[in-house]
């Protein structure tokens, strides 16, 4: 059994269709030994996670199903290689002493062997093995695809052939189904404090204060503007706050990407084309202030990095050429604008090149 679980989902209801067809799908698999396949497929936010958590928790309370089926949780995040993926598949299911310093000769002869070491008897007596994938899309970018097309390659080859007949790559759909009422609830729960917030005094004016700054009705515009734009809660979490805790020069950074955004309508860039564009303002201004040495600044576009407000939109890379991988910046002009205008001691040069057209 195969997912794709992205990110951290927002409430989603039990009672859904998509909740029964994946539960049913998995007692099948569980229960009769079917093998199947399912792509869980959706934006930021939709609901992915949660609804693949909450499904193997209704499954696993089931006794029959429990005592018989052993779970492998991936990452394309982790496992970024086909041989780190299955030392990990060989952890999990504490095969390591049916290894043991066993050379295989190549990738499909391994997983075979560990899968073949799993046999317990009759097809009767079998036991059923559940592949979540998490970050699957990562996966697809590992040379030759060698673990996706070897897993697949096994589960055919078990099918009987009439089970095989009516296999289907199944695809379950969700999407972001919350309304804008239900996003500045989020908002206000992302600002305030729980409940079990040790100065009880302290938290009950902070809550009333993000209260009465959420109902002004500029930031509700602010909010409503962001809603429409993109419902990913990241999205929010980096508008409420991350960009004013920036130092100068990893906002110069950000105004830099945002130039080379202008210039270029939105194409990727790396480290040295924006090295490049802060450099020009440097050279400039002819300001001191400003200059940094390049690991500096590349510290800095790394801590950008971090932060989620830039991503690399390559796979994983063992690129010893840092400032050459291309990046994407995540947030828009506006964000950008919105945070300058409150920006504490920001220099007004700094200021002024944000807000030229002409680098």
């Amino acid at each position: 059994m195969t997912f794709s679980q992205l990110l951290p989902p927002l409430k989603l209801s039990v009672c859904t269709f998509p909740h029964r067809q994946l539960l049913e799908l998995l007692k099948r698999t569980a229960i009769n030994g079917e093998s199947n396949s399912v792509l869980i497929i959706g934006p930021r936010g939709s609901g992915k996670t949660m609804l693949t958590c909450h499904v193997l928790q209704k499954l696993m309370e089931i006794k029959q199903i429990r005592d018989n089926i052993l779970q492998v949780h991936l990452n394309g995040l982790l496992q970024t290689n086909g041989k780190i993926a299955l030392k990990e598949i060989t952890r999990q299911l504490n095969l390591e002493n049916v290894v043991g310093d066993k050379v295989f000769g190549s990738f499909a002869e391994n997983l075979t062997f560990l899968l073949e070491a799993l046999k317990r008897g009759d097809r009767a007596h079998s036991c059923p093995v559940l592949f979540i994938i998490d970050e699957f899309d990562l996966f697809v970018h590992h040379r030759n695809q060698t673990l996706l097309y070897n897993l697949f390659d096994d589960i055919l080859e078990l099918m009987e052939k009439r089970v095989k007949s009516r296999f289907s790559h199944r695809q379950i759909y969700l999407v972001n189904s919350f309304d804008l009422k239900t996003y500045l609830n989020i908002c206000k729960e992302q600002l305030s404090l729980p409940p079990e917030f040790p100065e009880k005094i302290f938290m009950q004016k902070w809550n009333k204060n993000i209260q009465s700054v959420l109902e002004d009705q500029s930031v509700q515009d602010v909010l409503q503007n962001q809603f429409h734009y993109s419902k990913n809660l990241r999205d929010l979490s980096m508008l409420l706050g991350v960009v004013f805790g920036l130092s100068v020069l990893e906002f110069c950074l950000i105004i830099a990407m945002k130039h080379l955004n202008d210039t270029y309508d939105g194409e990727p860039f790396n480290f040295q084309m924006v090295y490049n564009e802060y450099q020009m303002f440097v050279q400039r201004k002819a300001h001191t202030v400003y200059s940094f040495e390049k690991p500096v600044v590349m510290k800095a576009f790394e801590h950008l990095q971090h932060l989620e407000l830039i991503k690399s939109v390559e796979g994983p890379s063992n690129c010893a050429q840092r400032e050459y991988m291309l990046m994407k910046l995540l947030l828009d002009n506006s964000q950008i604008m919105d945070a300058l205008q409150f920006y504490p001691n920001c220099p007004t040069d700094v200021k002024q090149w944000a807000i030229s057209s002409v680098n």
